[in-house]
């Protein structure tokens, strides 16, 4: 049972549907009305009725202010029915041996700027992945705004640091693509890489995560994502301390 109290915030799983729908509420909040100014919604898809659903809120006013989902495989031979295989062909990670995650609709509410709610998130994960001897966490990490040249500094980054072992990488399945691997030749700023890296990708990266070579231009939401994992063995001590440090 994933359940966390820390600082100012407590952390659970959705128990009932009224718990889900907040979450799709503040989905919806964070991904769609910032994207397209549409009325007050809700964010859903098929997945949610078949992930866990993490909320995270202020105990003193029992605000809502983060959610994310996630969903368990046996192994990458299940990699198939995950979210991240609608827009990237995961075929090598389908011989991945070992217990995966998928997170998920990651937000934090827009009037919410403390940085203890991330640290908390993945607190709280770290906690579920000892428990349950996970050995891969991945998913969609997105970049606000659709036009690759906003991100032309952090994209570069990620090619010359960050791309993932040839044995894993996904491959090209969505229509829209942004082959910034192969595109890219410039030399990145590393000051300008790190401000325009989103906080979640960035999490992910000090774990020692790996992306694909290609972003995924979602022109709806005004975004791109890139395919992101990290496989626990090789999150640095250092950082591993840190985590189970927040989930104690």
């Amino acid at each position: 049972m994933l359940n966390l109290r820390k600082s100012r915030y407590s952390v659970r799983l959705a128990s009932q549907p009224a718990d889900v729908l907040a979450a799709q509420r503040l989905r919806h909040m964070s991904f769609v009305k910032q994207a397209q100014n549409s009325p007050d919604s809700t964010d859903q898809d098929d997945f949610d009725a078949v992930c866990q659903h993490v909320l995270i809120e202020d105990r003193k006013s029992g605000q809502l202010v983060c959610c994310f989902r996630f969903m368990e495989l046996a192994s990458g031979a299940e990699i198939a029915q995950s979210y991240s295989a609608q827009y990237y062909e995961l075929e090598a990670l389908s011989k991945y041996k070992g217990r995966m995650v998928e997170m998920g609709r990651f937000c934090v509410h827009p009037d919410w700027k403390d940085a203890d709610i991330l640290r908390i998130a993945w607190g709280a994960m770290t906690a579920y992945v000892d428990d349950n001897n996970i050995d891969m966490l991945f998913g969609c990490s997105s970049f606000h705004g659709a036009d690759w040249a906003l991100h032309a500094d952090a994209l570069a980054m990620l090619k010359h640091r960050h791309l993932g072992p040839k044995t894993l990488l996904p491959r090209i399945k969505a229509p829209d693509v942004f082959k910034f691997a192969a595109r890219l030749r410039r030399k990145p700023d590393a000051k300008r890489a790190a401000l325009a890296m989103p906080p979640l990708l960035k999490t992910y990266l000090m774990m020692g995560g790996w992306v694909s070579d290609h972003a995924v231009v979602d022109r709806d939401l005004g975004t791109l994502h890139v395919f992101t994992g990290v496989e626990i063995s090789a999150i640095p001590p250092a950082r591993k301390r840190l985590l189970r440090a927040v989930a104690s």
